[in-house]
């Protein structure tokens, strides 16, 4: 399984919408769309999982495209690396 990060979302992205253009690669396990607190609207981001082969067909297919106005960045998650914050 493997984890992709979608960034250059338009704001009035859906779950639905986002499903559907990955599902046209494989079986999308998991998504989750990053969303603004007050407003609803999508923060131009989002997280999904599918199967390796899925993931990389997926990427290079979508990433650079055009979605609903926007260029998408589609690429595999970053591991976090080191710790960020305050120190004790």
């Amino acid at each position: 399984m493997k984890k992709l990060f979608v960034g250059s979302l338009p704001a009035d992205t859906t779950e639905e919408s986002l499903n559907e253009l990955f599902s046209q690669y494989g079986t999308v396990r998991s998504l989750n769309l990053i969303k603004d607190l007050f407003s609803g609207k999508c923060k131009g981001f989002g997280f999904i999982e599918m199967e390796g082969h899925e993931a990389r067909a997926a990427i290079a297919q979508l990433n650079g495209k055009t979605f609903n106005g926007n260029v998408l960045s589609v690429k595999f998650e970053q591991e976090k690396k080191g710790h960020r914050g305050r120190r004790r």
